[in-house]
């Protein structure tokens, strides 16, 4: 039985500006701060993406980009506005050989498949450049659970 990785990656603190459509909604500098501090995480926990799925916003681009530099990050429009059941699909269709995948997304999409997968009661939230590392012993096709390992979020750290 082989272990997969599954991250899921809230992008980083977003700007509000008045008159811009909400995809285009850049990272705040606070925002930038935080998605590097997210790649050096990451790193720390020796988790080298084999594919990265990614909202095609400008918040979470900018989010993958400075947290994963060098990464191949694969843009999905199916992930902007998903909710947790259509996030799944989308980790369902992975290639049976990727081991480490990192999805990046929205709340509150993001945050109910984190729930759904690790039924974790009591749950805190999960604010802007927050991400949680689930383990499972599932093939991508058939993932329906999973355990996390670790649970990060700027504003804790």
């Amino acid at each position: 039985m082989t272990t997969r990785t599954l991250v899921v990656l809230r992008h980083a603190k977003a700007a509000h500006i008045p008159g811009l459509a909400d995809r285009e909604r850049p990272l705040t500098e606070r925002g930038k701060r935080d998605a590097h501090r997210i790649g050096q995480e990451l790193a720390g926990l020796d988790l080298r993406p084999d594919l990265v799925l990614c909202s095609p916003s400008t918040r979470t681009r900018e989010t993958a980009e400075l947290a994963l530099p060098g990464a191949d990050i694969t843009f999905e429009r199916d992930i902007y506005e998903a909710y947790a059941d259509d996030l799944l699909m989308l980790v369902r269709r992975s290639d049976p050989a990727v081991r480490t995948l990192i999805l990046v997304g929205h709340n509150p999409g993001v945050h109910e498949l984190i729930q759904d997968l690790t039924t974790r009661d009591g749950d805190s939230g999960f604010p802007p450049g927050a991400f949680a590392v689930i383990e499972t012993d599932d093939e991508w096709a058939g993932l329906d659970s999973g355990r996390t390992v670790v649970r990060w979020s700027p504003k804790e750290h």
